[in-house]
């Protein structure tokens, strides 16, 4: 069944694939120690910048929690949207690890400014407080909304003043990047990002991601917390060979387009339907619209897609780097059908 769940449940890019394949010859040293996770620490450098650190791990969430232990101790708090994928989906696990308060900031559409940061930026020497340590934004949001380069810059401006640090979670940074017409070092180390979760899961990769330090002063201890946090992998090839994929020729990038263009392409044709509201801005890969609960109901039968609020009948659609024209065409013909046998 093809899917506009979750970029998620995309399949793996061909050339990562054969990345991977080519990566499984011989004997390798492990733990880091091999040719690919040079190779890929090299192109990693070559897109942000000689004095960023990238680290392999395996997931999102390891890799969250292990760029926000770089930036905070556990008398800090970590200020995030409320819609935050570490406050939402991870389990407790970022406060678990960093032991910090997590402190949920709403918003209109997912985005953080700093006028809403502000009012939480108080207590600073006071003993019986959370003291402010840090800052989490997601690039994409978790709405499908982009930061601009200026609203970064506004943001790490105001952290940094206050001698905070911000992490920008990068799950879908490719999306972003495509969207804006702006490098990855233009969205991050020249926006002031301190750290980076940079992912490929969504976009591409089998299985892995990389913490970047951005801020030269963060990398001392980053090997150590990956370490005790669960996320060194032996086989370090694997994880770090698909990067080398991923930089080569842009392959991140053209991928990332590709979905934004099928996402528009959902959306042009969603849009024609009069029942169809979008709650937020199309701006990358994630659609969220509201319909009838009898159409949603109806398209279920031959799609998975997530509800985002049940109750007002708002579902998610995410497209893919692997979603197809037919794909986007076969959802819309499948719509109208099912909403013509309704009405």
């Amino acid at each position: 069944m093809r899917s506009f769940a979750s970029d998620n449940n995309s399949g793996v890019h061909s050339l990562v694939m054969d990345a991977i394949q080519a990566a499984n010859n011989n004997h390798a040293l492990g733990y880091g120690d091999d040719r690919w996770t040079q190779e890929a620490t090299e192109y990693i450098k070559g897109a942000f910048g000689n004095e960023c650190e990238p680290l392999f791990v395996f997931n999102g969430t390891g890799s969250n929690v292990i760029a926000l232990q770089l930036i905070t101790r556990p008398f800090n708090s970590i200020l995030c949207a409320e819609t935050a994928h570490i406050y939402v989906d991870e389990c407790g696990s970022p406060v678990k690890m960093t032991g910090a308060q997590i402190r949920p900031i709403q918003t209109v559409d997912g985005k953080l400014t700093p006028e809403l940061i502000k009012p939480y930026l108080h207590g600073f020497g006071d003993q019986h407080h959370s003291q402010p340590g840090a800052i989490y934004l997601s690039q994409c949001t978790e709405m499908g909304t982009i930061y601009t380069r200026d609203e970064l810059k506004a943001i790490t401006q105001l952290a940094h003043s206050y001698g905070m640090y911000v992490h920008m979670d990068g799950a879908r940074i490719a999306n972003a990047c495509a969207t804006l017409s702006l490098s990855l070092k233009e969205m991050t180390v020249d926006c002031g990002i301190d750290v980076l979760s940079f992912g490929g899961t969504k976009n591409g990769l089998m299985i892995g991601e990389s913490v970047i330090t951005l801020n030269p002063a963060l990398s001392q201890n980053a090997k150590f917390i990956r370490k005790q946090s669960a996320q060194l992998a032996s086989k370090m090839r694997y994880l770090s060979c698909q990067f080398t994929a991923y930089l080569t020729n842009q392959l991140w990038l053209q991928n990332a387009t590709h979905a934004n263009e099928m996402a528009q392409r959902l959306y042009n044709g969603l849009k024609e339907f009069p029942f169809v509201k979008f709650t937020q801005k199309v701006e990358s890969n994630q659609l969220f619209l509201t319909m009838p609960r009898t159409i949603i109901d109806a398209m279920l039968q031959h799609y998975f897609f997530y509800f985002w609020n049940e109750e007002a009948n708002e579902v998610r659609l995410v497209t893919s780097f692997d979603t197809t024209v037919e794909d986007v065409d076969a959802f819309i013909r499948l719509l109208k059908s099912e909403s013509n046998n309704l009405s």
